[in-house]
């Protein structure tokens, strides 16, 4: 009678596709996450460029 209860608790689990949702959405958050840190160490140079032209339009000689 155990090995039954056993047996319909793992096979419950292995078709259980709940946890698998869990870990692809913390997949797609990391490549998410990954993919925004590499546009804004790409882009953060260009932008810098900009913002002290900007800043010395502005006001010359103080950025």
């Amino acid at each position: 009678m155990i090995w039954q209860v056993i047996k319909t608790s793992v096979l419950t689990f292995i078709e259980d596709e709940d946890g698998l949702t869990i870990v692809e959405y913390a997949v797609a958050g990391g490549l998410i996450t990954g993919a925004v840190v590499v546009a804004f160490t790409l882009l953060g140079g260009a932008v810098d460029t900009r913002i002290r032209v900007l800043c010395n339009a502005i006001i010359p000689g103080t950025c």
